[in-house]
């Protein structure tokens, strides 16, 4: 996103330039650009978008179209959703949701989404709200699995409560109803049962065997089986007791160590079934005109077992007709799996022995050798032959084997969500509790060990409010109250103590369940830290990007002040050249002088901004500081005496100029500000030999430079970190922690050090060795002051200079010296005059002018089309802006005695190289 950000055309945008955005708003790009959450900006009264590659994928297809558009515009299908929310930051109101439902168009079709975020207003410099800051999190997934998963719960629970045979769940010794389903509670006559104990949810069977068989069940751990046990029961309120004939099982329920804790039982109200084995024991006549029931099978078979008569129930149920039971061929057997095969002839048995059997269930074969279930019961009519009820069981006998599925399943279900549980306790690394709502604690996990150092047996039955920072208190109390009431917490923050006196910051969700309440903490110390360093570089920031955008105003004036220089100062030489009035020389001579001033002051301010490079030379520390005393008496309050005492013969020291008389002003506000009562500011110098072993660590011949004031001092802790950059103990807007920073920075480009000598009370001295020079000051003075003798000028000069009056300047001074001169405004003018056949000796060019191009890349262009062609540039800015290969500078003002001898250097040079 930086690379696609950095390409965008900002200018076209209400954003306008990058350089001229707001302070606010570049800090909170920077910060959105270096994280990995998604997060965006919405600024001006456009509510421009920008954002970083986290948020992108947000977007989906908006992206990369959405940079730079207004917000609403990028989301116009949930416009009404987001203005609202919008509209409330922009008033200065903070807007946080912890889930809000929207319906986006990002991958082409409309989508469901979720999204946990907060608009944070974003103030200008001038207080007023200029944009909105948001980190997001999108919930999506998270929100649609919840629900799917309480689907798949729902479902689960309605194919119970459809389950076409009874079923329903115990609890613990006292058989207490957890759940049943809906045939169980159309059996027992829609009583209110859940929650209560069998033998007072249903006392009217008490007696009857249930509850003991219950007991046994519960007691052993062993299934019990009831097949067609008559009931009797209550099933409407106030009327007698009706009779109900059941089959069921009662299948115990184990937790993960094998302990029964209930009973799981189903069953089928086989009263029906009950009836037509009553009415197979009716009489013969009865039997002929059960033939023609149409949902139950009815056979006649003899003792060898050929079926030998049927209805037309139990033929579609078998497959066979009419003509196939005529063949004789079709017997019980042949109907009989394998696997039937010794249950059935022991039911054979029993019908010839007694005369009847009991009914009982089993498969049959079709005649097209597919399976399925009956239900039936026989009878012997005479000695020769037998009648059989058939009931088709199939459909009973797959819900069954359904409901065993899902009992199996749900058995299986509660069993993992109970080891899972279990084991998220014993191994999280996140602190785990349960307490009562008085904050008593009656559990937690092992991770308290870790975390914070407490063991179990130290907690429990302890206040957990003991363990909280004094200061939170009164917030945790306020949280306690919430949770009371039945309200759950979401990342709620204290602080605990660790059983070594320190204290760790706990990111709290809790949950309240009746009369307690679990919570789960997670360690964020770290995060805490974190925070508070980011909190702190992003300060540092601020304050650098403040100081570079001073910075760059002064640059850009002093540039403009250099050329009202030039221009003052060539008219001044211009007048020298062309009048002898001898009344007009000390006019002139204070002119260039005022004229020289100006340019010691704009050198400090390009060197304040930053556009100015290191010069150092030889200079007298002496001289120096007695040529700014007048300075520094105005930095200083009319209250503050300036006393200066310099040992006899200093030596030069090697230092830039500028930086030096920096460093004094520095030293000089610093002292000003320490002594608001008034008071003295002392400086004081000698000449100090450092032999080896010098606790300084240097060694040689140094000038000791002592800056002292009789103001409050510094602490010990102050003193230490005084020469750190961006450190400062003014409030805000006062100091940029940057002027001791640039004194020690200017010692030890002086090949010296600095240090601090301070107590609260006895004022501050400030030391600086500063390394002697091997050249002498004076002599690079008078070498400065000496110039070269001007020869005769002659040869044809492109003078190309955007400002009017600098060029008609300077033109005329190069006439005057013997020059033919060509002059243009700009480096597209220059370029076809040196392309085609124009004569051109010697290209003189201005840097920064207007138009495609600039002096250095018109010199660039020069040398390529006319490689021998002498160039000298010219700049009121930084001579660094202007370094070229092979091509002199010469910074602007500057003399037209110095112009003219740098012109004629060059011309020597190229001559005497042979490319002249």
């Amino acid at each position: 996103m930086g690379t696609l950000m950095r390409a965008h055309d900002w200018a076209a945008s209400p954003l306008g330039p990058p350089e001229r955005w707001a302070v606010p708003l570049r800090t909170l790009v920077s910060v959105l650009l270096s994280s990995h959450q998604p997060m965006f900006v919405a600024w001006g009264t456009e509510r421009t978008l920008l954002y970083n590659d986290a948020y992108s994928e947000i977007l989906g297809r908006k992206h990369p179209e959405a940079l730079g558009r207004p917000f609403l515009d990028v989301w116009s299908e949930i416009r009404d959703d987001l203005a609202p929310i919008v509209a409330e930051a922009y008033a200065g109101r903070a807007v946080r949701m912890d889930d809000i439902t929207l319906v986006m168009h990002r991958k082409g079709y409309p989508e469901e989404t979720h999204f946990a975020f907060s608009y944070t207003p974003v103030r200008d410099e001038t207080g007023a709200v200029a944009g909105l800051f948001c980190p997001c999190i999108e919930t999506t997934e998270e929100v649609l699995g919840k629900r799917r998963l309480a689907a798949e719960s729902d479902r689960l629970r309605e194919l119970f409560r459809q389950a076409p045979g009874f079923c329903y769940v115990w609890r613990g010794p006292d058989h207490v109803y957890e759940m049943a389903n809906d045939a169980y509670f159309q059996l027992v006559g829609r009583r209110d049962i859940i929650g209560r104990p069998a033998r007072e949810a249903l006392p009217e069977i008490e007696g009857q065997g249930f509850f003991e068989w219950a007991d046994r069940a519960y007691a052993t751990g062993e299934a019990f089986v009831g097949r067609d046990v008559p009931a009797r029961l209550q099933r409407h309120p106030g009327q007698p007791l009706e009779e109900r004939f059941v089959t069921f099982i009662f299948q115990p329920i184990r937790d993960a160590d094998g302990q029964v804790t209930g009973l799981f039982v189903q069953g089928s109200d086989v009263t029906e079934a009950k009836r037509v084995e009553a009415a197979l024991r009716a009489s013969e006549a009865r039997f002929r005109a059960a033939l023609e029931i149409r949902t139950v099978g009815a056979i006649y078979f003899d003792m060898d077992g050929r079926i030998t008569d049927a209805n037309d129930a139990f033929l579609e149920m078998s497959g066979y007709s009419h003509e196939d039971l005529r063949s004789g061929l079709v017997t019980w057997q042949r109907m009989t799996p394998p696997e039937w095969m010794e249950h059935s002839e022991t039911a054979f048995a029993e019908l010839k022995a007694i005369g009847q059997t009991t009914p009982y269930e089993k498969e049959y074969l079709r005649k097209d050798g597919s399976r399925w279930w009956g239900l039936f019961a026989a009878t012997m009519i005479d000695d020769r032959t037998g009648f059989e009820f058939v009931l088709d069981i199939s459909k009973a006998k797959e819900n069954e084997a359904a409901l065993r599925e899902l009992n199996a399943t749900l058995e299986m279900r509660v069993a993992e969500r109970t080891a899972d549980r279990d084991r998220m306790w014993r191994l999280s690394t996140d602190v785990m509790i349960v307490h009562r709502l008085d904050s008593t604690i009656t559990a937690v996990n092992p991770a308290w060990g870790t975390v914070l150092g407490w063991s179990e047996e130290e907690l429990l039955g302890a206040s957990a409010l003991g363990l909280i920072h004094p200061d939170d208190l009164k917030a945790t109390h306020v949280e306690n109250e919430r949770l009371a009431a039945g309200r759950t917490t979401h990342r709620f923050l204290n602080r605990l103590r660790h059983r070594d006196g320190s204290y760790r910051w706990i990111s709290w969700t809790a949950v309240p369940d009746g009369s307690l309440v679990h919570a789960v903490g997670r360690d964020v110390t770290a995060e805490k830290e974190s925070e508070a360093a980011l909190q702190q570089a992003e300060d540092q920031l601020r304050q650098a990007q403040k100081l570079e955008a001073v910075g760059q105003l002064t640059g850009g004036l002093a540039h403009d002040f250099n050329n009202l220089l030039q221009a003052l100062g060539g008219c001044l030489n211009m007048i020298r050249r062309r009048t002898a009035e001898p009344k007009l020389g000390p006019l002139l001579d204070a002119g260039q002088q005022a004229v020289d001033r100006g340019a010691k002051l704009v050198q400090q301010l390009m060197a304040f901004a930053r556009r100015e490079g290191l010069r150092p030379e030889a200079i007298s520390v002496r001289d120096r500081v007695l040529a700014m005393t007048a300075l520094l008496e105005r930095a200083l309050r009319a209250d503050i005496r300036l006393e200066t005492r310099f040992a006899p013969g200093l030596w030069p020291v090697e230092a830039d100029p500028t930086q030096f008389e920096l460093a004094l002003i520095n030293l000089a506000v610093n002292a000003r500000d320490a002594m608001p009562e008034g008071g003295r500011m002392t400086i004081e110098a000698e000449n100090v030999v450092l032999e080896p072993g010098d606790p300084t660590g240097l060694v040689g011949e140094f000038v000791r430079l002592r800056i002292c004031d009789t103001g409050t001092g510094m602490s010990e802790e102050v003193r230490d970190k005084a020469f750190d950059p961006f450190f400062t103990t003014k409030e805000v807007g006062k100091g940029s922690g940057l002027g001791l920073a640039q004194v020690y920075g200017l010692a030890r480009q002086a090949g010296g050090s600095a240090w601090i000598d301070s107590e609260l009370g006895r004022g501050t001295s400030v030391i600086l060795l500063l390394r002697r020079s091997a050249r002498s000051a004076a002599a690079m003075e008078t070498a400065a002051a000496v110039a070269a003798p001007m020869a005769g000028c002659s040869g044809r000069v492109l003078l190309v200079e955007d400002d009017t009056i600098v060029a008609s300047i300077v033109a005329a001074g190069l006439e005057d010296a013997g020059y033919e001169v060509t002059r243009v405004a700009t480096a597209d003018e220059a370029l076809p005059l040196l392309a085609g056949d124009a004569q051109v000796d010697l290209l003189f060019s201005d840097v920064v002018m207007p138009g495609r191009i600039g002096g250095v890349e018109l010199a660039r262009e020069a040398r390529r089309m006319r490689p021998d062609l002498p160039i000298v540039l010219t700049t009121g800015y930084s001579e660094r802006v202007a370094q070229a290969e092979g091509v002199r500078i010469l910074a602007k003002p500057y003399r037209i005695d110095d112009l003219l001898r740098l012109l004629q250097s060059v011309s020597r040079e190229r001559r005497r190289s042979g490319q002249m």
